[in-house]
């Protein structure tokens, strides 16, 4: 499954199930892009005739480099280490065909994450933005981790039992109604409980012979103490 969330609203703007596998950089290829739009996507998306034909459509981009890239640098900007950028350049690509795919110079960012310690390098075709603005755009990515997330938890799906386009459509259509009932079910029988505790709840009852209103119902039955004062000494010094 490939997605692209809106940021505006944190809502997928592009969804695309393929089969099991297909490669992320493919997803390029049919994801529609706008002018003047920032695509942020980690380094398995990092294909320079891919991104060089979305640069050409006016939008920019903002990925990760990805170790041993060769390149020369062009021309650096001065920057403020205590803000956690270490270098802010201009970088032209290296190798024949590398340099054919991607002409053009692209803007190469070194910054030190200041609660993690470590350093990432962004690449992007945006030269006018300010470095920080270029590494908060990336750490807004982290957004489309908490949408899997939340489908890995939410619908169940932690692996995909076949690979076929077909056999993963199917497993998240089924995982998705099973939420839709769910959420129904939470409605008529007015549960205050959160519909992952209530999945929760169904994943270990599920061979059990109870009904649902019972099973999801709050366990009333209190443990009755029996009386401490009638109790016999058994040591009396």
């Amino acid at each position: 499954m490939h997605t692209l969330l809106d940021l505006r609203g944190a809502i997928p703007a592009f969804i695309h199930v393929s089969d099991g596998k297909m490669t992320d950089v493919n997803v390029l290829d049919i994801l529609p892009v706008e002018a003047g739009a920032f695509y942020i996507m980690d380094r398995g998306y990092l294909d320079f005739t891919r991104l060089y034909k979305l640069h050409q459509t006016g939008a920019f981009f903002v990925t990760r480099a990805k170790r041993g890239m060769s390149a020369r640098r062009v021309y650096s900007t001065a920057t403020d280490r205590t803000t956690g950028v270490i270098c802010d350049q201009r970088i032209a690509l290296n190798g024949f065909y590398v340099s054919k795919n991607y002409p053009e110079k692209v803007r190469r960012i070194r910054f030190k994450d200041p609660d993690s310690g470590k350093t990432l390098v962004f690449l992007t075709n945006n030269m006018t933005l300010p470095p920080l603005t270029i590494a908060g755009l990336y750490k807004s990515r982290w957004q489309v981790e908490l949408f899997f997330k939340w489908i890995k938890q939410h619908l169940r799906i932690k692996r995909f039992l076949g690979t076929s386009e077909n056999a993963v459509k199917k497993q998240i259509w089924c995982a998705v109604s099973t939420y839709v009932l769910i959420a129904i079910i939470k409605k008529e029988l007015h549960l205050d409980a959160s519909l992952y505790t209530l999945l929760q709840i169904l994943s270990v009852s599920i061979f059990e012979k109870t009904q649902i209103s019972c099973a999801l119902q709050p366990d009333v039955t209190r443990t009755i103490e029996s009386p401490t004062d009638n109790q016999l000494i058994l040591f009396d010094f």
